[in-house]
């Protein structure tokens, strides 16, 4: 055996023994870096990494990790794990427990990278006293694939609601560059993201984690925290609470002069680190309850925004049926009065059912459609996934639909791979037609504008059912304001354009002014973040459906 075999052979041995690894991979340099094997287990959409195994007698942590794109979340990360395991710069090692290269395939194949939990159980004592759950989220912001910030959110929530997810965590740590020097558009839209997700009793366990850090006071980026005017945890002199990392862990240390100073910014990891740990020492774990309701209920709106869309679209093909019958019979009144036969041609609005790209995960995950079968409506789709029974949908509370026009009983819902789609056809109507549909009794057959003043009420009854229905989607935004940290979002924002337009034209005075107030306020925090991110928004709310409208 050579001598260079020698010491890679007495490197890898003193390594597994001093962490307690049976078997990693293994690259040459220095450091030595290693790949740790791990247990992944995946539940439909949900990814969880286990390393070591759990002693439940033993305290354990949670660290929740959001933000942007290209922050260096991943070295974060192998960070945070390298530390509990009680890793040294001088012992010149660095673990990965998932490759940056690996991760940056996944996201660019699928554009929808999962969320991960990692858990680090077996290093209790090392340098913490407990184990540690990392939960490692796809950052926001990306310009290639902006939409698919949603299916972050979704892909929280089915964690946090799932029996065996996470439903507390310690620390929700905003990664951020402390090198960010103002408070531009993307970012603007990314700290809106990442805030609208959460409830109000998460905001003193919220710190900022900044990367990239050569050590010195970030004053710029702080400043952007506070132009942003983000809801986190303070210190004594009201400044956002911040931690210092650097990312130069796994960097060539091999000549000395360069070793010396990646030393100094491994340092800054360490106290940065040393700090986080004294944070969440004081501070008490914080319950994912309001949370679960903060996002069930953006999903509850958004959902019921997407249905009223498509109701609000068919009442106004069913108006314009009507008139068009109406305009007809005017030409005809002559022979209305004789009650003569004759024939009108009108557009009749109608449902038929297509079929979607629904696709199955297993046992527990299915994305589909949930449909009210007796209102003949969409309830949720797209977005439903984990429910795997209209029962279990976020839509539902206490056994009803908060969407459909009726409220309806979960059972008369299903979940499957078709939606109603909202059509017209030109059909021919006759007199008798009508009059079977409209005159009801020989009194009002007697009546000869009976039928005329008859489709002037149904239009008028469609115009109130529209004004119903708008009083209760607008009780979503009023649930959001009482349990949200960050009400002020980009998804709101768009909402309540779409309530301010509907209610002046319907001149709700009081409510109309309230809703513009509250834009006003959103418009004021958010205008930056909501010209990023308009493109996104207006695929959410089916922007193409409202432009369909305005043909109507």
């Amino acid at each position: 055996m050579t001598l260079m075999m020698c010491f890679l052979h007495y490197r890898n041995t003193n390594t597994s023994s001093k962490f307690r690894i049976s078997k990693c991979e293994e690259n040459e340099g220095s450091p030595s870096c290693f790949k740790l094997t791990t247990k992944t287990e995946t539940v439909g959409t949900l990814r969880r990494v286990t390393f070591g195994r759990r002693n439940v007698d033993r305290p354990n942590k949670t660290i929740l990790l959001v933000g942007e794109t290209g922050t260096g979340k991943s070295t974060l990360v192998n960070f945070l794990v390298n530390y509990s395991m009680g890793v040294k710069f001088e012992d010149d090692v660095w673990f990965n427990i998932l490759e940056e290269e690996e991760e940056k395939k996944s996201q660019s194949e699928s554009q929808t990278s999962d969320v991960i939990v990692y858990k680090i159980f077996g290093y209790e004592d090392e340098t913490l006293p407990y184990s540690l759950t990392i939960i490692d989220t796809p950052g926001y912001g990306s310009t290639e694939a902006i939409e698919h910030d949603v299916v972050v959110s979704q892909r929280l929530f089915d964690w946090f609601r799932s029996e065996d997810g996470v439903h507390e965590v310690d620390v929700v740590g905003l990664v951020m560059k402390a090198s960010e020097n103002r408070l531009s558009n993307r970012l603007s839209y990314v700290f809106d993201s990442v805030m609208s997700l959460f409830g109000k009793d998460l905001e003193k366990n919220i710190v900022a984690l900044m990367t990239h850090s050569d050590g010195l006071t970030p004053t710029d980026a702080v400043e952007a925290l506070k132009d942003a005017n983000i809801k986190c945890a303070k210190n004594e002199e009201g400044q956002p609470v911040h931690f210092l990392f650097n990312n130069r862990q796994h960097q060539d240390r091999s000549q000395q002069r360069q070793r010396q100073r990646l030393e100094d910014a491994h340092q800054i990891s360490v106290e940065g680190m040393e700090g986080l740990v004294a944070f969440m020492e004081k501070t008490a774990p914080q319950k994912l309850k309001e949370t679960v309701d903060v996002l069930n209920e953006r999903i509850r709106l958004t959902a019921c925004i997407q249905n009223l869309n498509d109701r609000i679209h068919m009442t106004e093909m069913k108006q314009r049926e009507l008139r068009q019958t109406k305009e007809a019979l005017k030409k005809h009144e002559q022979e209305m009065k004789m009650n003569k036969q004759f024939t009108i041609e009108v557009d009749e609005a109608y449902k038929e059912l297509e079929a979607t790209d629904g696709r199955m995960w297993g046992l527990f995950f299915f994305e589909g459609a949930v449909c009210c079968t007796h209102c003949e409506e969409n309830c949720h789709y797209p977005g439903c996934t984990v429910a795997w029974k209209p029962e279990h949908c976020e839509v539902m509370k206490k056994g009803r639909c908060t969407v459909c026009s009726r409220n309806c009983l979960a059972s008369a819902h299903v979940k499957d791979k078709w939606v109603y789609v909202e059509k017209t056809r030109r059909v021919k109507k006759t007199l008798t037609d009508m009059k079977n549909r409209y005159e009801s009794n020989k009194a009002e057959a007697a009546k000869k504008t009976s039928l005329l003043k008859k489709l002037q009420q149904e239009i008028e009854n469609l115009e109130k059912d529209k004004e119903k229905w708008l009083e209760e989607a607008y009780q979503h935004v009023e649930r959001l304001e009482l349990i949200a940290l960050h009400v002020d979002s980009v998804s709101t924002h768009v909402h309540l354009g779409f309530f301010i337009e509907r209610m002046k034209i319907k001149g709700y005075t009081e409510k109309f002014q309230r809703l513009k107030e509250m834009a006003q306020q959103v418009n004021k925090h958010l205008q930056s973040g909501i010209q990023y991110a308009a493109r996104m928004w207006s695929r959410l709310t089916r922007s193409d459906d409202e432009m369909r409208d305005t043909e109507v």
